[in-house]
């Protein structure tokens, strides 16, 4: 089910200017904070991090065409942080992941999966995340609400404006208020860092699956796989993107940036949203996305955690509480049982996690439509 409005003019496949930049930034709210504390508490090599990061946004950008947000893997991720896991398990969960998501593309478990999935379970899935994107919004503005509020009020003004995008204009604020606070740093780290190779352990692979990995497999297949392909439909109709074909990207990425010191990474139908809502229509977003972290992880990898350890999340905040209502958005047209199941599933998703609220709301849909079935060929 496409949403029409969301449907714009043809653009071109790149483009490089502040709309651009402005839209890459529209996902950052998830990507701050997990890389901040990636770094802080579990040692991660700063320089892996960002310049896998940033060439994967870059092949990103360049094979698609479109804007395709990387976020980290959160169920690996707040897991790995809250039990301080080592650098080493952090990488082995990444291979042992992608290497996953390969054999499901390969064996057309995921197709099948696919096909079985009602649209209206993955706007439960879209709703839950946007409505979770707005309460985590509330919760970071709560230290300085106004200048959340302030956050809000330049996102409704200038979002579309050319010269000066909202996103843009929010990280100079962010950055002066740093300044004016005294928390940039007085001597910039600059040197060349290269990444480290790093070769997961098989028994390290399979401790990071029990604990957090098997965990992130339904919470990657409804909002990092069919959620944003879904998203990609209404968005950009003419450049549909398959679930096959995302979920094997995402394996072949995290395979190659296990093993050169990155994160986990995943897509995800929130950063779509966001970096869609700020502005980003094409592969030129991920593009300069990428060549400025390649450019921090090679040559400022020392310097940047403190920054954005330090950066004003209220205006993060503001950004993301706009998003949250845009994703949210996407369940309005729903109407009677499709309506109610949804919200189930959205239900769901928020009292548990997302994982369980898409098996719930697969689950339930499931017997609803055998339910149906039976009414229209009722037995003689």
């Amino acid at each position: 089910m496409t949403d029409q409005t969301f449907v714009e003019p043809n653009h071109p496949d790149f483009e490089f200017n502040l709309r651009e930049l402005a839209g890459s930034m529209g996902d950052f709210g998830t990507l701050f904070p997990l890389a901040v504390s990636y770094i802080a508490v579990n040692g991660l090599n700063p320089a892996g991090m960002f310049i896998m990061l940033g060439l994967t946004n870059i092949a990103l950008g360049l094979i698609y065409r479109l804007p395709m947000p990387l976020q980290p893997k959160k169920i690996v991720a707040i897991t790995a942080i809250t039990q301080k896991w080592s650098p080493d398990l952090i990488y082995a969960s990444g291979l042992g992941l992608g290497v996953l998501w390969i054999l499901l593309t390969l064996t057309g478990l995921l197709r099948w999966l696919v096909r079985i999935t009602p649209d209206y379970i993955v706007r439960g899935i879209q709703l839950a995340l946007g409505i979770t994107l707005f309460w985590q919004a509330l919760q970071w503005m709560r230290p300085a609400p106004l200048l959340g509020l302030v956050a809000v009020a330049v996102v409704l003004l200038l979002r579309n404006n050319r010269y000066a995008p909202a996103s843009v204009v929010l990280m100079i604020l962010g950055v002066v208020i740093l300044a004016w606070q005294g928390n940039l740093p007085r001597h910039w780290d600059v040197c060349l860092t290269l990444p480290v190779i790093a070769v997961p352990r098989l028994a390290d692979i399979w401790k990071s699956m029990l604990l957090a990995g098997f965990a992130q497999i339904p919470l990657s297949i409804s909002n990092a796989i069919i959620a944003p392909a879904a998203l990609i439909r209404d968005y950009f109709p003419k450049k549909s993107v398959s679930e096959e074909k995302l979920m094997l990207n995402m394996g072949v990425m995290n395979v190659f940036s296990s093993l050169l010191g990155g994160m986990p990474m995943c897509h995800g139908a929130g950063g779509l949203a966001g970096q869609y809502y700020f502005g980003a229509r094409t592969g030129g977003a991920p593009i300069l996305e990428g060549v400025i972290e390649v450019l921090i992880g090679l040559f400022l990898s020392g310097s940047i955690a403190a920054l954005m350890a330090a950066f004003p999340m209220p205006l993060i905040a503001g950004m993301m509480l706009l998003v949250g209502i845009q994703l949210a958005r996407t369940a309005r047209k729903l109407r009677g049982w499709e309506l109610a199941l949804a919200l189930g599933t959205a239900a769901l998703s928020i009292a548990t996690n997302i994982g369980i609220g898409f098996l719930g709301g697969l689950a339930a849909a499931q017997v609803f439509n055998a339910v149906q079935r039976k009414q229209s060929f009722p037995t003689q």
